[in-house]
């Protein structure tokens, strides 16, 4: 979808994001964007890592089960 996008189709959507906010409130708008990504990716961490856990406990529990 965003691969078609030229030179000309980036420099008209910068343009528009700048009419829109407005040039000071630009790096306010990035540095939080920033920080929302780097929220998001710790918490996928952290469920990612609370999952890995839980999946052997239940494959140790299983096999003691059958066994």
């Amino acid at each position: 979808m965003l691969g078609n996008l030229s030179g000309w189709h980036l420099l008209i959507i910068i343009a528009i994001v700048l009419l829109l906010f407005g040039a000071p409130k630009l790096p306010g708008l990035a540095r939080s964007l920033g920080q929302s990504m780097r929220i998001f990716k710790s918490e996928v961490k952290q469920m990612k890592d609370d999952e890995k856990p839980a999946d052997t406990a239940s494959e140790s529990s299983d096999s003691s089960k059958s066994a």
